[in-house]
């Protein structure tokens, strides 16, 4: 055995980075090429957000690698070059879920009033 040993491999329940929430719930509106996914994250998000090329790609890369995303052999919807993505069923499962786990979290953090908004019933 080496000092150097790999990392355990992520499990597929495993809680997914801001990015790779952003990336899918971006998908959710349609396919996408990368710079669109990203213009449309920094305008969600807005203020002085700018998303790293290199975070955006490797987020799809890993996305992909799980099966939530899959790029597609078809023109972009806004006629730019570039690879286009569209959310997987299986991408749109894990996209709920996480956003049910976040809003449970929010909702927990106001109830202990740690989080400003109001409470939602």
């Amino acid at each position: 055995m080496t000092a150097r040993s790999r990392p355990p491999a992520v499990p597929d329940d495993a809680t997914l980075s801001s990015v790779a929430v952003e990336v899918l719930l971006t998908l959710a509106d349609g396919q996408r090429h990368g710079y669109a996914i990203k213009q449309a994250i920094e305008t969600r998000i807005g203020g002085d957000f700018v998303l790293g090329s290199g975070s955006l790609y490797q987020a799809l890369q890993r996305l992909e690698r799980r099966g939530l995303v899959a790029a597609v052999d078809a023109p972009s919807p806004d006629e730019r070059r570039g690879r286009v993505y569209r959310l997987e069923p299986a991408g749109r499962r894990v996209l709920a879920a996480e956003l049910g786990r976040m809003e449970r979290l929010v909702s927990h953090a106001r109830r202990r009033r740690l989080a400003i908004g109001p409470e939602r019933s």
